[in-house]
């Protein structure tokens, strides 16, 4: 019998809709959630997903006195679709790949590969801007709270999931706003909790429709909100979020 995550969410949001102000309210509800369980917590870290993550990430660093970090993953895109995803994978390494879409699609093994390499590219290119070009942390013995707007497909928190895994995470906590109960049902295989206030059920999920306020963080506003956590102001390893 395959073990599942356990799940956390508020019964009274089930499948509301604009119900968080902005990310930071929603990062607040979060942290609320999590506190009984994890407020300063040993050997606990928060690692956001860039870049609509860090808001989240930052709120709940900040209010459960835990340090913070990044963890960056892309989608892997569907060629001639850039919208569209058939994976994803983290600079840490962890991939997950649809196999049904790609074999569904015809997409044969070299255009994966093409795709796969262009992504390194970009990991590699994000890892140096929003954090400093620092080293994969290690995360061993340690439980990782990985962070994020909201889960669609849930394909890019599962390869951020892998990719803590094998840096030797010990406990994998998802936390994100809002989710489709689809992608809570493909994570809950490999995470060991999730937390998720506002789930929703329906063919049709989009992110964007938790929050009143929503928008596509540009980097200079991503590296703004790190700077005033004062993740970037320190050379190298974690910190912890100003209380």
């Amino acid at each position: 019998m395959v073990k599942k995550a356990k799940v956390f969410e508020i019964p009274t949001l089930r499948n509301k809709t604009y119900i968080f102000r902005d990310r930071d309210e929603a990062a607040e509800v979060l942290a609320r959630m999590l506190e009984p369980y994890y407020k300063e917590a040993p050997d606990t870290v928060v690692m956001g997903i860039p870049s609509g993550g860090v808001p989240i990430a930052v709120g709940i660093s900040r209010q459960l006195h835990l340090p913070l970090d990044l963890f960056i993953v892309r989608k892997i895109q569907i060629p001639g679709n850039p919208e569209a995803g058939m994976g994803a994978l983290s600079f840490a390494g962890g991939l997950f790949l649809n196999q049904q879409l790609i074999d569904r699609l015809g997409i044969t093994p070299r255009q994966v590969e093409e795709q796969i390499q262009r992504v390194r590219k970009e990991l590699a290119m994000r890892n140096e801007l929003f954090r400093q070009g620092r080293p994969i942390p290690d995360l061993s013995s340690k439980t990782v709270i990985i962070a994020d707007d909201g889960l669609a497909s849930g394909f890019t928190t599962l390869a951020a999931i892998r990719g803590v895994r094998s840096q030797g995470a010990q406990k994998v906590v998802v936390a994100a706003p809002t989710g489709s109960d689809t992608a809570i049902e493909r994570l809950s295989a490999d995470a060991d909790e999730i937390f998720c206030p506002n789930i929703r059920s329906g063919y049709y999920f989009a992110v964007a429709e938790a929050y009143q306020n929503w928008y596509d963080l540009e980097p200079q506003e991503v590296i703004s909100r790190l700077q005033e956590a004062g993740y970037l102001n320190e050379s190298e390893g974690w910190n912890k979020a100003a209380a």
